[in-house]
């Protein structure tokens, strides 16, 4: 179902990496280095890549300053989607989001279903745009991000992707904003 239109250019975008955890260093990051190498091969730009623990409020910071750095494009998290109480990946999403893009979390449940059966309820994948910035949370596993890159994100931000993906709309993302704020 996914088709790209080489006539179209490709259009590289700036992601920053955001992997949320209380256990993993840059070290044992195997989650991050999979989806940092796969956004490399596909051609776009790793601009930031952090490690943070499981708190919502330092989540909710590291967001908001990438959010407000005009170097990032995309913010793709990793890790604390789940429902135990130290997952708040999603409710610091909530603290930043604008408007939700509730089909991300959808279709990726739906494709994980089809890999993990019914385990894919414990997932709160989620994706929304805040200031113009496109933002995912995926969970934590190396399977979940490489089925969120591989099966939904590659496509989605590829420019070629027909008939439409996000890249395209990267220019009206923030014309409910004042003008100050293109800039």
């Amino acid at each position: 179902m996914s088709r790209l239109d080489m006539k179209k250019p490709f259009l590289p975008v700036r992601i920053a990496v955001l992997t949320v955890s209380d256990t993993r260093t840059p070290e044992t990051d195997r989650s991050g280095d999979i989806l940092a190498a796969r956004i490399t091969a596909a051609g776009h730009v790793v601009a930031a890549r952090a490690i943070v623990p499981d708190d919502a409020a330092q989540l909710a910071a590291t967001l908001s300053g990438w959010i407000a750095d005009n170097g990032v494009d995309v913010v793709i998290s990793t890790g604390g989607t789940g429902v135990t109480g130290r997952d708040v990946t999603p409710e610091a999403f909530d603290q930043v989001i604008e408007k939700r893009i509730e089909g991300f979390g959808e279709l990726f449940r739906m494709l994980s279903y089809q890999k993990i059966g019914t385990s894919t309820i414990q997932s709160r994948a989620l994706a929304g745009v805040a200031n113009g910035t496109y933002l995912f949370a995926l969970p934590g596993s190396s399977g979940a991000v490489k089925d969120g890159w591989d099966d939904i994100l590659v496509w989605q931000l590829d420019s070629r992707h027909v008939p439409c993906n996000f890249v395209e709309l990267m220019p009206r993302l923030r014309e409910h904003l004042p003008p100050a704020a293109h800039d």
